[in-house]
């Protein structure tokens, strides 16, 4: 049992909406593949700062969510996997202050080995680019998604 989709900012041309956000997205991706650890990390600091102080929007937000699920017959799992708690949004934005605590994987060599005329070849950890998730009814794995995509702290 699915929810129909709907955008927050009243477009009801979803399709138009998803190109407009690829392509953001893409664009996005470009300059965040050169961004330095501690760039990332202020980002990642901002969100999880983002995220406790808007804990009563999003909360509020998510009943709204909630109450239309349940309005619109949908079963109760669906409806607790919908729901966010105060405990949740405080565990998605603890999720972001853990995942800036990792080492930034982008430019570490994993792999190094010479050929017989000489020539190195290394394999390099390089950034994702634009990752595209779906989902269903956990407003909590967009931030848990998001974030892991940022590849944080210095080594």
């Amino acid at each position: 049992m699915t929810a129909p989709l709907k955008a927050i900012d009243g477009n009801a041309d979803l399709t138009a909406l998803m190109t407009d956000l690829a392509a953001k997205a893409r664009a996005a991706a470009r300059v965040l593949a050169l961004a330095p650890p501690e760039q990332k990390n202020r980002a990642l600091a901002a969100i999880e700062r983002a995220i406790r102080a808007n804990a009563p929007a999003i909360l509020a937000a998510n009943a709204e969510d909630v109450a239309e699920a349940r309005a619109g017959g949908m079963t109760s799992a669906f409806v607790d996997r919908l729901t966010l708690t105060q405990a949740r949004v405080d565990g998605m934005a603890d999720g972001v202050a853990t995942v800036r605590e990792i080492v930034d994987p982008v430019g570490a060599v994993t792999e190094s080995w010479q050929r017989p005329n000489g020539m190195t070849i290394e394999r390099v950890r390089v950034p994702l680019g634009v990752v595209g998730v779906i989902f269903e009814s956990r407003p909590n794995v967009a931030a848990d998604a998001g974030v892991l995509c940022l590849s944080p702290a210095t080594p």
